[in-house]
């Protein structure tokens, strides 16, 4: 089971021409929909006087949703090139802004597709060569309750796992929240299951 996805930590940027038309691209790490509104937001007024701010964005490590925006370029010249550059990288948790400064020549729909493919690469390039593109695990959380004279036998078995997390509430009863790699995560319930009063939950 594949439960790892590539995904970037910080911004990183990029820049490239074509007929003296200016692109310049920017990759950001999000969490949510609604935080590509605030970036892009914010980069219409930095760059106020730019002729187009499009963009594609990736969520979630199954890379399901996303979107893309030509903002006023030919339909498919823009957003959907940014896209590839995205998919291509195996990219996901990330939106990519390409601001273009028109140059006075037009380039075409072969040249614009080019030109924000180029654009969206460089930026991509340059966070690989930054070492923000970083690997993670997806994780899975599960929620176990035990009388306390089961913590050792507990604890042998979390000890098999070098990866998992875990938190604790040792009141009455025992209660622990684990974390771990969803590839790692049946094994680990089986065997926490086979000890006789342990109740596990997911969450």
């Amino acid at each position: 089971m594949d439960d790892t996805y590539k995904t970037v930590e910080g911004p990183a940027e990029g820049y490239i021409t074509e007929k003296k038309s200016k692109f310049l691209s920017f990759i950001f790490p999000i969490k949510s929909a609604g935080e590509v509104k605030e970036i892009v937001d914010a980069y219409r007024k930095k760059y106020y006087d730019a002729r187009h701010v499009c963009w594609a964005y990736m969520l979630g490590w199954e890379r399901e949703e996303y979107r893309v925006n030509d903002d006023g370029e030919p339909s498919g010249t823009a957003g959907r090139p940014i896209l590839g550059q995205i998919n291509s990288a195996e990219l996901t948790d990330v939106l990519i802004l390409v601001i273009r400064y028109f140059g006075g020549t037009l380039l075409g729909t072969g040249g614009l597709i080019k030109a924000y493919k180029e654009a969206a690469a460089d930026a991509i390039a340059n966070a690989i060569a930054n070492a923000t593109v970083v690997e993670k695990t997806v994780d899975e959380v599960i929620g176990i309750h035990f009388d306390y004279i089961l913590l050792n036998d507990v604890m042998r078995v979390l000890k098999q796992f070098e990866l998992v997390q875990w938190t604790q509430d040792f009141r009455e009863t025992c209660r622990m929240t684990l974390k771990i790699r969803r590839s790692l995560s049946t094994q680990l319930k089986e065997m926490l299951s086979a000890i006789y009063g342990i109740d596990v939950d997911h969450r």
